[in-house]
């Protein structure tokens, strides 16, 4: 009974002193955001039309939204230069890095009327007092390509995914990270 005491005080002792150290902590990633900055693409491509694009802030992340009257298909999205389509002339944004959203998906119906018409090109949705987005600039669509400019604060990881609905419809979701 005595042994009990002993060591249990031996322990404290050790312990106290710093003689058994914990081991080194992991460091958890932002959130737990393990997305990476890399080009991010899938193939295939659709007729069905764009038909809205917004944004909205999140606690880790900011995010755009580009509605599809269908389902997504083919996207690149990829940090570098943007480029209008059909032109190719480069579209300035704000910020410190510049992230290249190609949905391949036409923003008009098949009789050629737009779809989608953003009411400022050059401003496609307010992101003033966004931690990560700078600014949003819509890039043309042309033979069934449509292109977003999307300026960031800096080169952070990112994600995209699609979601089904409501109804008909479908989203591309692009998350950009606060932080590494």
């Amino acid at each position: 009974m005595r042994k009990l005491p002993t060591w249990l005080s031996v322990i404290l002792l050790v312990l106290g002193l710093g003689l058994v150290a914990p081991g080194p902590a992991a460091a958890a990633p932002y959130c737990g955001i393990s997305w990476g900055s890399g080009a991010k693409s899938a193939p295939g491509s659709t007729t069905a039309p764009i038909t809205n694009v917004r944004t909205g802030r999140h606690t880790c992340y900011d995010r755009m939204v580009i509605s599809i009257r269908g389902d997504v298909a083919g996207y690149s999205v990829r940090y570098g230069t943007v480029r209008a389509q059909g032109s190719g002339r480069v579209i300035p944004l704000r910020g410190g890095a510049d992230l290249a959203v190609v949905v391949r998906a036409p923003a008009y119906n098949s009789s050629g009327r737009a779809t989608y018409r953003p009411a400022n090109p050059k401003e496609l949705a307010n992101v003033r007092g966004y931690t990560t987005f700078r600014q949003l600039a819509w890039g043309g669509s042309f033979e069934g390509y449509t292109t977003i400019g999307l300026g960031v604060r800096a080169r952070l990881p990112f994600r995209v995914f699609s979601l089904d609905g409501p109804g008909n419809m479908s989203r591309l979701v692009v998350d950009v990270a606060h932080r590494w």
